[in-house]
């Protein structure tokens, strides 16, 4: 899942949304907003078992997926679209 919210100017926060335990271990949002870095954005565990991240962006197209312990990749199909590349943000 994925939240917006806009903010003061033509910042948007955004928050990446995953069940706690799907999938297991430790989760980062990797993208062109981090360079593709894993572990710049990683999932924090909520108490309403959720885990979340939240990046702030500017307008423009942004590419993502997460990233799983064990390198399992998945893309989030709330994003505004999903190809082979992964998923697409348009801000």
């Amino acid at each position: 899942m994925i939240k917006r919210n806009k903010l003061f100017g033509n910042q948007t926060r955004v928050t990446f949304c995953l069940p706690r335990d799907t999938p297991p271990g430790t989760v980062s949002v990797v993208g062109c907003f981090n360079d593709w870095q894993p572990g710049r954005h990683e999932l924090v565990a909520r108490r309403d078992g959720t885990r979340t991240v939240t990046v702030r962006l500017g307008p423009g197209e942004y590419r993502f997926r997460y990233l799983a312990t064990g390198g399992v990749w998945l893309d989030d199909e709330a994003a505004d679209a999903v190809d082979e590349q992964g998923s697409r943000l348009l801000l």
